[in-house]
């Protein structure tokens, strides 16, 4: 029997990135345009949906703000303060989320894979730092698209390789819900009880018809048995 194939977003699900990913977003914005924008606003342009690349993001908010500058200009500054210059950036913030054995667990019923807007030599500094001997089959990252979330490129990627496996897409935002509706594959969204418009993303969810719907990570086995 084929088993189905588990495929988990990265930035907030298998990681808590307030502190690196979306602090880079505030630190970028701040650089250019001198204002301090909310984890909030951030969030607001996540829920509209088409934001998942954050340096596209950074530059928008920019430009949202009154200041143009130029795409490169965003990657190269953002990348600066997210990676730092021996690892040591905003990168080093993130705190991995599964408890210890939770994967390994899911492991025995499920293909594991990754499917995340991160390009792969950024995700492979988090799942060496944090997930080695997690046994992760399929790594799908920026790169290895076409087209970026909402867009369902990841998950025909993972089914094309996995034939006759049924698949389930984990994520936190409304592209991660729109790319498996997109994919026809079943969605579980992660909804932090802390999170800034937690009402708005659920709803979205809804929207989307996620089967599940968790605060964090560690309790999908409730969704899934």
């Amino acid at each position: 029997m084929v088993k189905p194939v588990l495929v988990f977003d990265m930035d907030g699900v298998l990681v808590e990135v307030s502190e690196s990913y979306r602090e880079a977003i505030v630190q970028t914005v701040a650089h250019f345009t001198g204002q301090t924008i909310s984890r909030a606003s951030i969030q607001d342009y996540k829920n509209q949906g088409g934001w998942n690349n954050d340096w596209a993001l950074s530059q928008k908010i920019c430009a949202d703000l009154g200041t143009e500058i130029a795409y490169n200009v965003v990657v190269n500054k953002f990348n600066e303060l997210f990676l730092g210059e021996n690892g040591d950036g905003l990168i080093t913030r993130e705190v991995w989320l599964p408890k210890p054995g939770l994967l390994e667990r899911l492991g025995e019923q499920y293909t594991l894979a990754i499917f995340t807007g991160r390009l792969r030599y950024e995700a492979d500094i988090t799942l060496n730092h944090s997930a080695q001997g997690i046994p992760f089959k399929h790594i799908i990252c920026a790169e290895h698209v076409e087209n970026a979330k909402p867009a369902p490129d990841g998950l025909h990627i993972i089914a094309a390789e996995e034939p006759g496996a049924k698949l389930i897409y984990v994520g936190d935002t409304v592209d991660d819900a729109r790319s498996g509706s997109a994919a026809a594959v079943p969605f579980i969204g992660v909804a932090a009880r802390e999170h800034s418009r937690r009402d708005e993303l659920l709803a979205l969810f809804k929207q989307e018809k996620a089967f599940g719907i968790i605060e964090e990570i560690n309790e999908i086995e409730g969704v899934l048995n």
